[in-house]
């Protein structure tokens, strides 16, 4: 670029000076002295500008910013040295200002000429490059076109954009299409993907469109929020698969940060199942309202391993002011528990812990009453000795009029709360019901994306079963927010939105991986759906409420539900029963109390514990 430069200059003056006088050769005292100082004075001044640093295929327009100021300051300084040298006898005064602009075009021109090669010649010679369409001509949309045209991975056909007023304009050389046009650009260019650039859009206008995207057959995919961006957590360049959250429309609520920090901020605070999905979850929300103590209480070693290394690292990150405590124990041994609590002086105790997978506890069932009702009440019981201030408990739908043991096992736990909390306790107990949330262990959604990446084919349990969903940590955020509004035998219930059918959840999956779905009316389809029949305690639908009975609260996504109780004395008779039909592996026993105690248990089948079933088989 040196030599280009030293050897355009002086061509641009000789031109200006051409055009001025009227003659290719003109005659003009000292023009040889003056063509040699244009690049004499112009590369010095380039250099110190810093035009030969900027590697020039990846040069972007602002360049020629520096480029016009390196060419003025040059210009100026050449007509001041030929004033001196030639004085008014020497060129033109005049033709100075055409070669400014001469110089200018020469000089961007070979840069954008180069920078022009360079890309194309890499372009040409990638063979696997993939022609894509990015959905929103915004800032980021622009961003992702410049970040992919500077690789060899990605050509950007076009941009596609809601806004009707820039439609069939270009931008950056990529002309901008209305989403009516995208079915005409799948077929004149072979795309292998979209790629939602539509950061700041709502949820629910986000459904819309991969809504819309999902009947071809092309992948969608996305790229960071702004606000991944801007804290390094993301690269404006790094594409992803569409996240399931998008698939839900709804738009998440903002967390009171008051509430958040009322049960936390200044306190020792306990997680059980601190290893699990919302209990680690959990764990991450609570570390960032700087309690003093953040006790994780874990059953499995590797689970309680993971979340403590992770909490650590984030606790440096935050100048480490929290004392994490990884303690590995049962939710049962409720002296273990209840040393616990008073060593760490815990006042906020979440209780996580539970046994949650409704097939699997269905075939262990007195083990998942054992930890799920036992596991709450002596963990109840500790906290209450201990002093605890408030003791929230994660329940479920599930609880609400049940099929199975796993529902009716939290609904007793919910009925245990309540009788403590009507008892007198010191210890304000709440328990906060919500559905499915995603990601979890046991979600739907990665045993879906396993199967449509092994070729199908996807099983659903039935056509018509439907769940409510909620992203992990809006989930515990919720919990959170929820377990500071208590008074005592709440019973909290988080708004999931609208119930979302599997089938139609699956369905969608295979069509945003860019494949179909094979069916009667598709025959030659991708991707078979299967249906596997409801397993055993499964329903068809979920509810949150067992009544109509309910009041808002300070937080528009919580409501507050008035639901049937038993007293302590009742309870505790039933509980002493369950107890010693557990040592005798009694399962028709522990049923037929869940039956007398849960309102609406209804179970979908006989008894289905594996070894009880072996034992009686035998």
């Amino acid at each position: 670029m040196v030599l280009s430069d030293a050897v355009l200059m002086p061509m641009a003056l000789w031109f200006a000076v051409s055009l001025k006088l009227g003659s290719w050769s003109p005659s003009v005292n000292g023009l040889a002295t003056s063509l040699v100082l244009s690049s004499v004075i112009a590369i010095p001044i380039f250099m110190w500008l810093g035009l030969y640093r900027a590697i020039t295929r990846y040069a972007e327009y602002r360049v020629l910013l520096t480029i016009a100021k390196g060419v003025f300051l040059s210009t100026m300084l050449l007509l001041i040295v030929s004033h001196f040298l030639l004085g008014f006898e020497g060129l033109p005064h005049s033709s100075f200002v055409i070669y400014f602009g001469i110089a200018l075009i020469y000089i961007a021109g070979s840069r954008m000429l180069v920078r022009a090669y360079f890309r194309n010649f890499s372009t040409s010679i990638s063979s696997e490059r993939k022609s894509v369409v990015i959905y929103g001509a915004g800032e980021t949309g622009v961003k992702l076109a410049a970040s992919l045209r500077a690789g060899n991975h990605f050509t950007v056909q076009a941009f596609i954009d809601d806004k009707a007023e820039i439609h069939g304009s270009e931008i950056s050389g990529i002309r901008v299409y209305s989403p009516a046009s995208f079915a005409e650009l799948t077929s004149q260019f072979q795309i292998s993907s979209v790629l939602l650039a539509i950061p700041s859009t709502s949820r629910k206008r986000r459904n819309e469109i991969i809504r819309n995207l999902s009947q071809f057959k092309v992948p969608v995919k996305t790229i960071p929020s702004m606000i991944d961006l801007v804290s390094g957590l993301a690269k404006v360049d790094e594409i992803r698969e569409v996240e399931i959250e998008d698939l839900l429309g709804r738009d998440p609520v903002q967390p009171a940060t008051h509430l958040l920090r009322r049960c936390i901020e200044g306190k020792s605070v306990m997680v059980t199942g601190a290893g699990g999905s919302i209990g680690s979850e959990l764990c991450r929300q609570i570390l960032m309202q700087n309690p003093t103590h953040l006790v994780l209480f874990e059953k499995s070693e590797f689970a309680l391993y993971q979340i403590e290394q992770e909490l650590n690292a984030t606790n440096v990150a935050l100048g480490g002011k929290v004392k994490v405590v990884p303690i590995l124990g049962s939710v049962t041994h409720q002296q273990r528990v209840e040393r616990v609590l008073k060593t760490f002086c815990v006042q906020t105790v979440y209780h996580a812990a539970a046994y949650k997978h409704v097939p699997l506890v269905e075939h262990n069932l007195i083990e998942g009453v054992l930890n799920n009702v036992f596991g709450t009440w002596r963990t109840a019981e500790a906290a209450k000795n201990a002093g605890v201030e408030a003791f929230v408990l994660i329940s479920t739908d599930k609880a609400v009029r049940p099929t199975n043991v796993m529902g009716a096992s939290k609904r007793f736990a919910e009925l245990v709360l309540q009788a403590f909390a009507r008892e007198g306790s010191a210890t304000r107990y709440c328990m906060v019901r919500f559905g499915n949330v995603l990601g979890s262990s046991g979600s739907v959604v990665p045993l879906f994306k396993k199967q449509i990446e092994k070729g199908g084919p996807v099983t659903v349990t039935h056509p018509e079963i439907t769940r409510y969903f909620m992203t992990i940590p809006e989930a515990a955020g919720l919990v959170l927010q929820a377990g500071s509004m208590g008074q005592g035998g709440d019973v909290f219930v988080l708004d999931m939105g609208a119930p979302v059918k599997i089938v139609e959840l699956a369905r969608r999956l295979i069509q945003l991986s860019g494949l179909e779905v094979c069916d009667k009316s598709n025959p030659e389809g991708d991707i078979e759906i299967q249906f596997a029949g409801l397993r055993p305690g499964e329903k068809l639908y979920e509810e949150l409420l067992i009544g109509d009975n309910v009041s808002a609260t300070e937080h528009p996504l919580i409501m507050r539900a008035e639901e049937i109780e038993l007293p302590w004395a009742v309870l505790k008779g039933r509980l002493k029963e369950v107890d010693v039909a557990s040592h005798q592996f009694d399962c028709e026993t522990v049923r037929n109390v869940l039956l007398d105690v849960v309102d609406g248990y209804q179970p979908t089948g006989g008894i289905c514990d594996h070894v009880w079933e072996k034992s009686h088989a035998v």
